[in-house]
């Protein structure tokens, strides 16, 4: 079995366990990711216990198009967002105004959302298989280092994680970039 056949295996094993409220690590632009459908609150609710993470500073959010985003956010207008479709597919997360109706869990309270187009081919893969964006949070309890190891997230959260889908990382050293869609400001830099 060739290694694309493997890979489609895979990424279907982890749309399905998507689909079924589960939790699903994977790797992205620098670090593995932690995941999960955003309308599944409970997946969302055991996420968030998981990494010991309050709501209250909302989640990030990847996709592989963005169509996958247009339900929940409003994308800027004129130069910016001319920027933001220039830095996507890429390593830039953009905080944009969130549509009305998206659960409290998301945005933390908010009126925004942090979402990122990723450029990331597994992960983008990843959206595609499960046909929606993910929850995209770094594998770490709150206050910890990111893991950069599938070894490291079995270990460091056992069968707290339904599946870890293996593969590398996107060569970034730190976390993305995020900016405001609002502003055009950095709010981390990468």
């Amino acid at each position: 079995m060739g290694r694309s056949a493997v890979s489609r295996i895979h990424l279907e094993k982890a749309a399905r366990i998507l689909h079924q409220g589960g939790l699903v690590a994977y790797p992205t632009e620098a670090v593995y990711g932690l995941g999960c459908l955003p309308w599944e609150r409970r997946a969302v609710e055991q996420l968030m216990d998981t990494k010991r993470r309050s709501w209250r500073k909302g989640l990030s959010l990847i996709a592989a198009s963005l169509e996958q985003l247009e339900p929940l956010v409003e994308f800027p207008t004129g130069a910016l967002a001319e920027e933001l479709r220039l830095s996507w597919p890429g390593p830039v997360t953009w905080v944009l105004n969130a549509r009305p109706g998206i659960p409290f869990w998301l945005t933390g309270g908010r009126d925004t959302l942090a979402v990122r187009v990723t450029g990331h081919a597994l992960s983008r893969r990843l959206c595609e298989a499960a046909a929606s964006p993910l929850i995209s949070t770094s594998a770490n309890r709150s206050g910890r280092p990111p893991l950069r190891h599938p070894l490291h997230v079995r270990r460091e959260f056992g069968a707290r994680v339904d599946y870890v889908l293996t593969g590398e990382l996107g060569g970034l050293a730190n976390p993305t970039m995020i900016r405001d869609g609002r502003t055009g400001a950095v709010l981390r830099a990468s």
